[in-house]
C-alpha cells in the first residue's frame, strides 16, 4: 500500500522467516524532506551479524535521488562487511537508478598516487611536456612558413573573401576601441608630463614627451595589447570551435591544408593591419595630448602640433611600424596555434582564447624589450 502524499520517509530494519535482514521503506522520499540516516540501520546489521539483506518497498510514495542514496550507501556498507544484498524488491526504475550509480565507482585513492608521485618524477613529467610543446610550435611555425610561401606565390588553397573578411574583421572593425584606447593614452602622458614640465616653464615639450612615446612604443603596444585581447582570442575561439566540430578533419579529409586554408589568410591580415592601425592609434594619441595641452596647458593647438612633428624622427616612426607588424604576427601565430591545440569540448574552446590572450601578451612584452635593446644598439 502506496503511503500517503504527507507521511515522512522511514526505515525499519526486520528479519524475515529465512533469517535474512529486511530494509522496509515507507513514505515519501524527498530531498527537501530530510533523509533518514544508515547509522541506525548499519549497526543493527552489525549487532545482528546479518549475512543476508534484501529490500521492502511495498509502503514507498514518490521518490527521488534521495532514496538512490539512501540505498547505494547501505549497499555499500553490505559489500564492505560481505552481506549479500537483493535488491529484487526494489521499484524497477529505482533499481536500475541505483546500478547506474554503481557502473562506475570512484577511483578514491587516484588523487593519493598521483599525489604521492616522487618530485623527479613530477619534474621530469614536466620537463619532457614543455619539450613536446616547444616541438609542437616549432612544427607549427614551420607549417605556418610553408602555407605562406605558397600563399605569396599563388599556390596556396584558400578563399580570397575569407582574406579580405579577416582584413575588414582586423582593421576597420577595430577602429573603435583603438581610438578609445589611443586617445585616453595620450592624455594619460600629457597629465603625467605636464605635472612635472609645468614647475620649470617647458610645458611645450608635453608635446614632445606624447609624440615620442605614442610613436616609439605606446602606440603599437597599447594596439597589439588591444589586438591580443579582440583578435586573437577571436581566432583561437573560431578555429577551436571548428575543431570541437571535426571541421579541421573535414578539410585534411579533402586535401586541403587547414594551414593555407584558415592560419595564412589570418596572419597576413593582421600583419598587414596591425601597422596601420598603429599610425592611426599614433595620430589620435597625439590629439589625446593636445587636448591637454589647449585646454590646461593653455598651447594653441599649431604650437603643439609643430613642436610634436618635429619631436618625430623618421626612424622612430619606421621603428615603432615595424614593432606593430611582428606584434600583429605574434598575435595571430599565438590564436591560431592555441585554437589548432584546443581540446574537444565547449569548455575547451574558452580555454584556448584565454591561453592565446595571454600567450600573446606575454610575447608582445618580450618582443618589446627586445626591441628596446636593439634599438638603443641601433641609436634609433
Amino acid at each position: 500500500m502506496i503511503a500517503p502524499d504527507s507521511e515522512a520517509p522511514n526505515v525499519a530494519l526486520e528479519r524475515d522467516p529465512a533469517g535474512a535482514a529486511v530494509v522496509r521503506i515507507g513514505g515519501r522520499w524527498r530531498l527537501r524532506r530530510g533523509m533518514p540516516a544508515t547509522e541506525p540501520i548499519e549497526r543493527a546489521l552489525e549487532a545482528a551479524g546479518a549475512r543476508a539483506l534484501r529490500f521492502d518497498a511495498a509502503a514507498v510514495g514518490p521518490w527521488d535521488s534521495s532514496l538512490v542514496g539512501f540505498v547505494v550507501r547501505l549497499e555499500e556498507f553490505c559489500r564492505a562487511r560481505n552481506i549479500a544484498v537483493e535488491r529484487g524488491a526494489l521499484p524497477e526504475g529505482l533499481a536500475r537508478m541505483v546500478a547506474l550509480a554503481q557502473a562506475v565507482p570512484e577511483n578514491r585513492d587516484a588523487r593519493a598516487r598521483s599525489d604521492a608521485a616522487p618530485l623527479l618524477d613530477r619534474v621530469g613529467a614536466a620537463t619532457i611536456a614543455k619539450f613536446a610543446a616547444i616541438s609542437n610550435f616549432t612544427e607549427f611555425l614551420g607549417e605556418t612558413a610553408i602555407a605562406l610561401a605558397r600563399m605569396a606565390t599563388g599556390r596556396a588553397r584558400f578563399r580570397r573573401s575569407d582574406l579580405l573578411e579577416a582584413i575588414q574583421a582586423c582593421g576597420a572593425n577595430a577602429f573603435a576601441i583603438v581610438t578609445l584606447i589611443s586617445y585616453l593614452v595620450g592624455v594619460i602622458l600629457a597629465f603625467m608630463g605636464a605635472i612635472q614640465l609645468q614647475q620649470f616653464g617647458a610645458a611645450i615639450y608635453v608635446a614632445d614627451l606624447v609624440a615620442i612615446g605614442m610613436v616609439r612604443e605606446m602606440g603599437a603596444m597599447m594596439t597589439g595589447i588591444i589586438m591580443s585581447g579582440r583578435t586573437g582570442a577571436a581566432f583561437a575561439a573560431q578555429l577551436g570551435t571548428m575543431k570541437v566540430t571535426q571541421e579541421l578533419d573535414a578539410l585534411a579529409t579533402m586535401g586541403v591544408s587547414p594551414m593555407e586554408f584558415l592560419t595564412a589568410p589570418r596572419v597576413v591580415a593582421l600583419v598587414l593591419m596591425m601597422p596601420l592601425l598603429c599610425l592611426y592609434a599614433d595620430v589620435v594619441g597625439i590629439l589625446g595630448g593636445a587636448t591637454v595641452g589647449v585646454v590646461m596647458l593653455r598651447l594653441s593647438l599649431q604650437a603643439y602640433l609643430r613642436e610634436s612633428i618635429a619631436a618625430i624622427l623618421p626612424a622612430t616612426l619606421v621603428g615603432g611600424l615595424v614593432k606593430s607588424a611582428v606584434y600583429g604576427a605574434l598575435i595571430a601565430l599565438a590564436g591560431c596555434y592555441e585554437g589548432f591545440k584546443c581540446g574537444d569540448s565547449s569548455s575547451a574552446v574558452g580555454d584556448a582564447a584565454t591561453r592565446a590572450v595571454v600567450a600573446a601578451i606575454v610575447a608582445i612584452v618580450v618582443a618589446c624589450g627586445m626591441f628596446a635593446v636593439l634599438f638603443n644598439i641601433l641609436g634609433i
